[in-house]
C-alpha cells in the first residue's frame, strides 16, 4: 500500500520536478522474433507430421515401393497468468500536489508489464543454448547440432564450433541455413529473415549487413551478405538478451517463435468503500516458445 509516509516531499510545495515513472517507449521487441497466435484453452500442442522420402526407381514389371510417414515428438504450450497490482490510499491520492498518482502508476504498471513480457519472449532466446527444463520438443537445446531426424541423423541450427558474430561466421550460420533438410532429409529451403543481436553487437551487425565493401579487409572484394540480400529483414536489437555475445538469425520456416495470447492485458480498478483506497490489477495470460527448431538458428559467441 502507498500512502503518504512513502511520498513526503510530493505534500508540500517547492519540488522542481518528479520523474522516474515514465520514460520513452520502444516498440515490442518480441515482435521481431515472434508470430501470434490466439489460444482459448489452457494448453496448446504441436506435432511433427513426417512425411514421404524421396521417389525410388520401379524396376520395369515389378511393383512400387511403399513408403511411410508418421508422428513424431510433440511440442506443449503452457500458458502463465502474469499479474501486478498497486494500492494507494485515498489521502495519499488528495494530497499529492504534482501527479494524479492513479493515472501515473497506472501507466508505469502496464509498461512494467510490457518489460515482463520483453523478458519472457528473451529468454527463449537466452536459454536457447541449455537443455534440460529448456529442451524443445525433441528434448534438445534450441540451438544443437543433435536434433534428432526421424529417418535418422542430426539436424543442426547452430556453430559446430560457436562463434562471435564476424564476417566469416555470419557466412558459415547462413550456410547452415541453407543446407537444412527435412526429417526425410529433404532440403527445406530456408531462407534468412532477420539478424537478432544484443546491443553491444548493432555496431557489427550494421557493418555486416550494409556496408558495400567485406568488412574490416583493405581487399576490393563485395560484401556478398549484402550484395546477394541474404538477410532479407535486416537486423533487429534485442536489449532483453543476456549475453553480449550471443547473436542469432530468425529465418522463414512457419511454425517456429510462437507467442500464444490466451488473455490479453487486462486492467482494473477498485475503490474501497470504508477507506477509500485504490486498488489498480493488471493482469494477462500467455506463453512463448518455439516449435520448429529451423526456424532459427544461434551462436553463443565466445566468452
Amino acid at each position: 500500500m502507498m500512502n503518504r509516509a512513502l511520498m513526503k516531499k510530493q505534500l508540500r510545495r517547492g519540488l522542481n520536478t518528479v520523474f522516474g515513472l515514465e520514460y520513452k517507449r520502444h516498440a515490442e521487441q518480441w515482435k521481431q522474433v515472434f508470430d501470434v497466435y490466439s489460444s482459448d484453452q489452457a494448453t496448446e500442442e504441436d506435432v511433427l507430421v513426417v512425411g514421404l522420402g524421396a521417389g525410388k526407381i520401379k524396376p520395369e514389371g515389378r511393383g512400387v515401393d511403399y513408403d511411410v510417414g508418421g508422428e513424431s515428438w510433440t511440442k506443449y504450450y503452457r500458458h502463465e497468468t502474469v499479474a501486478l497490482a498497486f494500492a494507494l490510499t485515498e489521502e495519499a491520492q488528495d494530497d499529492n500536489l504534482y501527479m494524479n498518482l492513479g493515472a501515473k502508476y497506472a501507466r508505469a504498471q502496464a509498461r512494467s508489464m510490457q518489460h515482463t513480457k520483453e523478458i519472457k519472449g528473451a529468454n527463449v532466446l537466452n536459454n536457447g543454448f541449455t537443455g534440460g527444463a529448456y529442451a524443445i520438443g525433441d528434448a534438445q537445446p534450441l540451438f544443437s547440432t543433435a536434433h534428432p531426424l526421424w529417418y535418422g541423423g542430426n539436424g543442426a541450427n547452430t556453430l559446430a564450433t560457436q562463434a562471435d558474430l564476424a564476417e566469416a561466421s555470419m557466412e558459415d550460420m547462413l550456410t547452415v541455413i541453407f543446407t537444412m533438410v527435412d526429417d526425410r532429409n529433404i532440403p527445406v529451403s530456408a531462407q534468412a529473415v532477420k539478424l537478432i543481436v544484443p546491443p553491444a553487437l548493432q555496431f557489427t551487425a550494421q557493418r555486416l549487413l550494409m556496408t558495400p565493401g567485406r568488412v574490416g579487409t583493405a581487399d576490393n572484394d563485395i560484401n556478398a551478405i549484402k550484395s546477394m540480400g541474404l538477410v532479407s529483414g535486416g537486423f533487429a536489437v534485442n536489449q532483453r538478451l543476456t549475453d553480449p555475445n550471443a547473436w542469432f538469425i530468425k529465418t522463414d520456416v512457419p511454425d517456429g517463435f510462437k507467442h500464444f495470447v490466451r488473455r490479453a492485458l487486462r486492467k482494473r480498478m477498485q475503490e474501497d468503500f470504508e477507506t477509500g483506497n485504490l486498488r489498480y490489477k493488471a493482469d494477462e495470460r500467455y506463453c512463448f516458445g518455439v516449435t520448429d527448431w529451423r526456424a532459427g538458428c544461434g551462436s553463443s559467441g565466445l566468452t
